[in-house]
């Protein structure tokens, strides 16, 4: 049974102890299985039990709701729960928010009613296409250009390490539109897969699959409607929807952390060494203790990020970027621990903690590597002191 002692926290309302309750016999009933097999399809798949399962409404908001906002503490529950039983279930769902999350903070009611509808019931897939060759964690340092042209923009240029690319119905491109220089030149858009001029340059294979490809841009062109806010808007667009979703994937590598330690704790009750259990060994109990701390520790941080956006800060840079850093690098170590108690099953393809250790390492670079949120926090703090 998973720890849940942290939903008696003051972070919580009573909702998200009974989201959490029940997306937990949820996962347990439908995630137990999947067929990672073919990746793409598995994706589909999945955002399309997690559309059917009603989950999919917490990573969008309701396009016919006034005043309508994501709940970032709901989104982390979901993530951290997603993660601990299936780590391709978790990128479906984050995607979707990831991928829409510029629509639902930026989008006008149009934009909001054509996509969101249909996002949220699982019935199209989102991607957002920021990173480029040349500029990944450097935003502000995109090339590709998006000119004008009568009534419309025509888009030329790459993006590259694109979650969903090949299979996402939709895109949230940012692009240059040389409003301005630097960051203030860069406008979002929204991208249809099958625009004219879009390809898939090539597809992308890491140590933990999942849909990743390289989008080609050789004269897009796109209507000028399709702009998500205003002109030159497109760095803050980018950054707003990181300071949401930034904390959720600290939540994820929550979740992965917290099943090692599950295993690590069975695994240690089972095993025998020396005439007694592994879990009579002071070493062992040693790498548990650690694992236990730093997963309480990454918690608070997560969910002080997620509560203190709920609360109405404008942003939380500092502590989105504090919650990324901490929760993913101990993860980290919290499943190389978890390997070490398995021994050689620990390294065994194919077995749970194998899995959460090649599934790991993408979240410590991916939506701003653990150097670049040192950076901001380091900023933030000097900031504040001057």
């Amino acid at each position: 049974m998973p720890d849940r002692s942290f939903l008696a926290w003051p972070f919580f309302e009573d909702r998200h102890r009974t989201l959490a309750e029940t997306l937990e016999g949820w996962a347990s009933a439908n995630l137990a299985h999947v067929d990672h097999g073919d990746v793409d399809q598995a994706c589909r798949e999945l955002v399309a039990r997690l559309g059917e399962g009603g989950w999919l409404v917490h990573s969008a908001v309701d396009p016919e709701g006034a005043d309508a906002k994501l709940d970032v503490r709901s989104l982390c529950i979901i993530r951290e729960t997603l993660a601990r039983h299936d780590g391709l279930a978790d990128f479906a769902f984050a995607m979707q928010g990831l991928g829409t999350g510029a629509l639902s903070l930026f989008g006008t009611a149009g934009q909001k009613r054509e996509w969101l509808t249909r996002t949220r019931r699982g019935k199209a897939l989102s991607a957002f296409a920021l990173s480029e060759p040349k500029s990944g964690s450097d935003v502000a340092n995109l090339d590709l250009a998006a000119t004008v042209d009568g009534d419309a923009y025509v888009l030329n240029g790459e993006k590259t390490w694109i979650s969903n690319g090949g299979i996402a119905d939709f895109y949230t491109v940012f692009a240059r539109t040389g409003d301005g220089p630097g960051a203030k030149g860069i406008s979002a858009f929204i991208v249809p897969a099958d625009a004219p001029g879009l390809s898939i340059a090539e597809r992308l294979e890491v140590i933990a699959p999942h849909p990743l490809a390289r989008l080609s841009f050789e004269n897009c062109r796109i209507p000028r409607s399709a702009m998500i806010g205003a002109p030159g808007q497109g760095f803050r667009v980018a950054m707003s929807v990181l300071d949401v979703f930034r904390p959720t994937v600290a939540a994820a590598a929550l979740g992965f952390a917290r099943r090692a330690l599950d295993e690590s704790v069975a695994r240690a009750r089972s095993r025998e060494l020396f005439g007694a259990p592994m879990s009579e060994l002071q070493m062992v109990q040693g790498h548990i203790a650690d694992m236990a701390l730093d997963i309480d520790a990454a918690a608070l941080l997560v969910y002080r990020a997620a509560w203190l956006k709920d609360s109405g800060a404008a942003r939380i840079s500092r502590e989105a970027a504090m919650a990324k850093l901490f929760a993913t690098d101990r993860a980290q170590s919290v499943i190389d621990k978890a390997v070490q108690i398995h021994g050689g099953d620990g390294v065994r393809k194919g077995s749970v903690v194998e899995s959460l250790y090649r599934e790991i390492r993408a979240l410590r670079i991916y939506e701003g590597a653990s150097d670049v949120q040192k950076v901001i926090i380091a900023r933030q703090v000097l900031t504040d002191r001057t």
